[in-house]
């Protein structure tokens, strides 16, 4: 998941594997059952892409198995892009980016997002990435746009809203599965572990080195699991936990992060006057807010002519803490507070709509037997967390009701033989991988995983912090792994 990526109102992004009991049956060596090449070229600006910025990447089409359980069934083209290390003598070998979101573009990533890099990396490394299967290039889950557009709220009020969830849910997934085709039902992260090592063998390389944000994370970590003999080195970065056994450990543990960001957001807004709504009560005016929102006098923050919904709302809130842009967060606050209801009714959109979020059906067994439950977890929610009560991961549960089980559900990491341990690094007060994640997957892990602190805020830390940068990169060149206990300073939020 990056930080920056904008995903439509109605979804979210967070950000978030295990192989299945039942699908561990494919043995590694056979995944990738014969010599693959690709062919490279450069890549070209699409869009409002900077040629400037584009120059330099080189971008190809890997054909990879639908299913990777028949890996001589029917192919797809995952595109993948690449630079090439700058010095090449002092050429470390192979970094990997895994992408983020779900839905973000490791392709846009080498093409026009190489700040995520430092340059001692980009001296050193051939950095490559890929859209992972169902996104963007990849043969991308796409759906009709009107009905995607008509998503319900995760704020469910009752059983005939409960049960109207489960009826739209499963149009949807009818929907996207006849206009995206046979990829639609083998994208989870089980499949895009071998896609990632399909690419390592295309590459030549016998090991990679790797490096995964958010839900990027949770392919690491798998990859780690299945493949440890072809991992040279391991970061993960803002890390996701895929062992949440449950709907409330899962919702819980994301509301608890979110309202922890917020309550940090507060704390600064009562100190500093550079605050636009400094010297008020932000609990207070946040709550008006939200009534106000669900009585659709609100306007859309991005699109001020028509109103936004409480999650909706929430979901923008919780989108200002990722960096965190506190100041930007608080004049959005004091023009909402303003503001005059909207009059305008969003358009219907035409055509086919982009869904990557599709992924967390097949990634994420949250199920919820019955209105009455998920009634429960939002008083929860509502209890522990009053301002952020609706985090954005709960449409990772609302729009998988009465969907099949996961085909690669959740469960503890168990990663062995690893030539040099995975490093993790979070920020403490993260919005959306909490740092109760990170030490839970640092516990997974063991003697094969350390965790290095970030003791400021926001989603990521590679680029806020010098200090985590230098030890990512320290670590990821020379292997130097920090001590136990490991931790970097707070950078003061400038956004």
């Amino acid at each position: 998941m990056t930080s920056r990526q904008v995903l439509r109102t109605t979804a979210w992004g967070v950000v978030l594997g295990f192989a299945a009991a039942g699908l561990t049956a494919v043995p590694a060596p056979a995944d990738v059952p014969k010599p693959v090449t690709v062919q490279w070229s450069d890549c070209k600006p699409e869009g409002k892409d900077d040629p400037a910025e584009v120059k330099g990447s080189q971008c190809a089409t890997l054909q990879v198995p639908v299913d990777w359980h028949d890996p001589d069934g029917p192919t797809f083209g995952l595109a993948i892009a690449r630079r090439t290390a700058k010095s090449p003598s002092d050429r470390v070998g192979v970094l990997m980016w895994g992408p983020g979101g779900p839905g973000d573009s490791g392709v846009d990533r080498i093409k026009t997002g190489m700040f995520r890099f430092s340059e001692d990396l980009q001296d050193r490394f051939d950095i490559v990435s890929f859209d992972p299967r169902g996104v963007a290039r990849s043969n991308p889950v796409k759906c009709t746009a009107a009905l995607l557009a008509q998503q319900p709220s995760p704020i469910i009020k009752s059983a005939t809203a409960f049960s109207d969830t489960i009826r739209y849910n499963k149009q949807l997934a009818t929907d996207c599965r006849e206009h995206t085709g046979p990829v639609y039902d083998h994208i989870d992260t089980w499949q895009t572990v071998r896609d990632v090592d399909a690419i390592r063998k295309a590459l030549g390389e016998t090991s990679i080195s790797f490096h995964g944000s958010s839900y990027g994370t949770v392919l690491g970590g798998q990859y780690a699991e299945t493949y440890p003999g072809r991992v040279r080195a391991m970061v993960l970065e803002s890390v996701a936990d895929h062992s949440a056994a449950s709907a409330k450990e899962f919702v819980d543990d994301q509301a608890e992060a979110a309202q922890d960001s917020f309550s940090e957001f507060v704390k600064w807004c009562d100190s500093a006057t550079a605050c636009a709504v400094h010297g008020r009560d932000i609990h207070a005016l946040w709550a008006d807010l939200l009534a106000r929102a669900d009585r659709g006098e609100v306007p859309d923050p991005q699109h001020p002519d028509v109103a936004t919904t409480p999650f909706n709302l929430s979901f923008f809130v919780f989108r200002q803490l990722y960096d965190p842009e506190w100041r930007a967060l608080a004049v959005t606050l004091k023009q909402l507070d303003a503001s005059a209801p909207p009059t305008t009714q969003p358009p219907v959109p035409p055509g086919l709509a982009s869904n990557p979020l599709a992924v967390f059906c097949q990634d994420w067994n949250l199920q919820v037997s019955d209105y009455k439950e998920y009634a429960g977890h939002l008083a929860r929610l509502a209890r522990n967390n009053p301002d952020m009560r609706y985090p954005g991961q709960l449409m990772a549960v609302s729009m998988c009701l009465g969907q099949p089980p996961a085909t690669n559900p959740q469960h503890r990491l168990k990663v062995h033989g690893l030539d040099t341990p995975i490093l993790l690094a979070n920020a403490i007060h993260d919005p959306a991988t909490g740092y109760n994640w990170a030490t839970s997957v640092a516990r997974q892990l063991g003697k094969d995983g350390r965790l290095l602190t970030y003791e400021g805020w926001g989603h990521g830390s590679y680029t806020t912090s010098p200090c985590v940068q230098s030890t990512i990169d320290d670590y990821l060149i020379a292997r130097e792994v920090p001590k136990r206990g490991a931790s970097c300073p707070a950078v003061p939020p400038v956004g």
